[in-house]
């Protein structure tokens, strides 16, 4: 009789973990690939060409979120996009008259730019009425904008940043209870712990001496611009200079804020115990919930939880490393608290504090720029070897879903900029690689997919990067825009071609169970072992249980390489693949090739055209 329990009971636990290891595997297969699009808010709707170098509003125009109509967002949505990252949202300084809707002017001295930086926030509790076709009701026209891109099935990111402030934060629009930031501040020391800021007694802050014969608005007259700003006493600035007049390059626009770090870099607050780099947020959130914390760690976390409960789905936070982590692990448990699905990115460029930043500060995503965008870029360029590429996804392999991959963004040249690359297709294995070779989210930034080279003299700044300072057309987007058609109407051919392999290549990335599934570099193996196969080629193996890849790509812009690439046996093993011949196909454009497999070591005869890139997928 207990035998026959003994045998029933353990048949129920089999069937049972057969079935956690099925639904295991959906699981992992129901999970897709993130695709965010960083479009800069102001310039992505504008068709004015005009572009006078420190042009008004009038003179060279200013997108509208109402631009983005529900024919530009399904658009986007077809190219492939899951996350639209609207940047330039917060109400930061600008140089326009808002008077008339309770907002005060800010001073050009310590602004830059005309349009200003989206990174001097001056009122975290509303947005920037450039953006607004009645700037009275501007926040409402940006909710209408999160409705619009949520009923096209994409999830919508906005910028906040935590470690500094705009010179002249004002919010006009805090909640019930909400206190502005140096309100309450002892500004006669330099540091107290629940004050706002960082202050130097007893100096007034001046503004920088000019380099380069800059002047404010290029030389423009204006009431404001007198070489002059009230702050007194003088804040620290926001990079960490603790000048009263702080130099040109400084970020002399912004405050820092103080987070309970004492001038001498010890910490106010409590640290994490040992062991929660390996809790969940749950847990973190539990740990914060009873301590007594600095002021600004409660300010941003109202803020972030405002924006949360509003529909933002989630956040891309600026020079994250330059604030404590343990804020990270209270704000971010914050936010998952509220919405355990809310994607949290991060811009940390230190290798050595990107574990910090994922397991102690809860983050999802941080960029992965100082390794693999940087050597994309100069393999791009040229003096850089396709060899370098297997030691950096070998280094973040215990992290690589967290790092996130991009060519373009804000900060960085356009690869068609004459000081990148000056040809956006040079830019296309990169793509590939930078799209398929983990299971990390897929950046891309805006024009990207046409080309855009960022040649304007836009006024403050130089130009290879579109301009984030001030009013500007952006031309090679503006043909894809065509005059608010959102129809490509206006592209070269070439520029179409770019922009189908983009759509091709992310609509692909997207539905792929294998980019969410193994990873095997076979780029060391072919060096060592294949003729012809040079360090302008790279390769490397996808897989899941129902998809397995085989991507390879030529960097190469002017010559055709041509050689037998091999999988080795570990990979044939793997895929359980017996000696014969397999079908494969391009995902890309369909062509189509075959495996060969002979004493367990596959061949496939490779031969591929200046910058071109196959993603074959084996059917068995």
């Amino acid at each position: 009789m207990y035998k026959g329990i003994f045998i029933t009971l353990l048949m129920m636990l089999l069937l049972v973990a057969c079935q956690q290891s099925t639904n295991k595997q959906e699981v992992v297969e129901a999970e897709k690939k993130a695709v965010v699009y960083q479009v800069f808010t102001r310039l992505f709707g504008n068709t004015n060409t005009n572009n006078q170098p420190w042009g008004t509003i009038e003179q060279n125009g200013v997108g509208k979120f109402n631009d983005f109509n529900d024919k530009a967002l399904n658009e986007l949505k077809e190219l492939g996009v899951t996350h639209m990252w609207y940047t330039g949202v917060p109400h930061h300084a600008v140089i326009n008259d808002y008077t008339a809707f309770g907002i005060s002017n800010d001073d050009p001295d310590v602004v830059k730019g005309r349009a200003g930086s989206p990174y001097a926030v001056k009122d975290y509790y509303n947005v920037n009425p450039d953006l607004a076709l009645d700037p009275a009701k501007r926040l409402e026209e940006f909710l209408a904008l999160v409705e619009r891109t949520h009923k096209h099935g994409m999830k919508v990111l906005i910028d906040i940043v935590p470690n500094h402030v705009a010179r002249h934060y004002e919010g006009k629009n805090n909640p019930e209870g909400v206190s502005d930031f140096g309100a309450n501040d002892d500004t006669s020391v330099e540091y107290a712990i629940n004050n706002n800021f960082y202050y130097i007694p007893k100096q007034s802050f001046k503004v920088p001496n000019a380099e380069n014969n800059y002047h404010p608005l290029g030389g423009e007259e204006h009431p404001l611009a007198n070489g002059t700003f009230d702050e007194n006493p003088a804040k620290w600035t926001g990079n960490g200079s603790r000048l009263a007049q702080p130099h040109f390059h400084d970020w002399y626009e912004t405050v820092k804020i103080n987070y309970g770090v004492r001038p001498d870099g010890t910490k106010d607050f409590p640290s994490l115990p040992e062991g929660y780099d390996q809790m969940d947020y749950k847990a973190h959130y539990k740990f914060w919930k009873d301590k007594t914390l600095p002021d600004s760690w409660i300010k941003f976390r109202d803020i972030v939880i405002y924006w949360t409960k509003l529909g933002v789905d989630g956040f891309r936070f600026d020079m994250a490393e330059m604030v404590p982590v343990e804020f990270w692990s209270y704000l971010n448990s914050s936010i998952k608290t509220e919405n355990p699905d809310a994607f949290l990115l991060a811009e940390v460029y230190n290798p050595s504090l990107y574990r910090d930043y994922i397991l102690k500060g809860k983050m999802d995503y941080l960029y992965d720029k100082v390794e693999l965008y940087d050597t994309l870029k100069h393999i791009m360029q040229g003096h850089g070897l396709t060899d370098n590429l297997p030691a950096i996804q070998e280094g973040l392999k215990d992290i690589e879903h967290n790092m996130l991959h991009f060519l373009e963004n804000h900060d960085e040249q356009r690869i068609a900029s004459p000081e990148f690359v000056g040809d956006a297709k040079k830019g296309m294995p990169a793509m590939v690689v930078s799209a398929c070779i983990s299971t990390a989210p897929t950046m891309l930034y805006f024009g990207q997919e046409v080309g855009e080279p960022g040649n304007e003299n836009a006024g403050f700044g130089t130009h290879s990067r579109t301009s984030i300072f001030d009013y500007i057309g952006v031309p090679h987007h503006q043909r894809w825009v065509n005059n608010g058609l959102f129809d490509g109407g206006q592209l070269t051919n070439s520029e179409k071609e770019l922009r189908n392999f983009y759509k091709r290549l992310l609509n692909f990335t997207i539905n792929s169970t294998a980019l969410m599934g193994e990873y095997s570099e076979i780029h060391t193996f072919n060096r060592s072992n294949t003729e012809g196969y040079g360090d302008k080629a790279f390769s490397f193996v996808r897989w899941s249980q129902s998809e397995q890849l085989i991507i390879t790509t030529n960097f190469n812009a002017e010559d055709t390489h041509a050689y037998q690439l091999k999988i080795p046996s570990n990979i044939i093993k793997k895929w359980q693949l017996k000696d014969g011949e397999y079908n494969l196909t391009d995902q890309l454009y369909s062509t189509t090739n075959t495996l060969i497999v002979k004493d367990c070591i596959g061949h496939v005869k490779i031969s591929h055209q200046p910058l071109q890139s196959f993603i074959y997928k084996l059917s068995n």
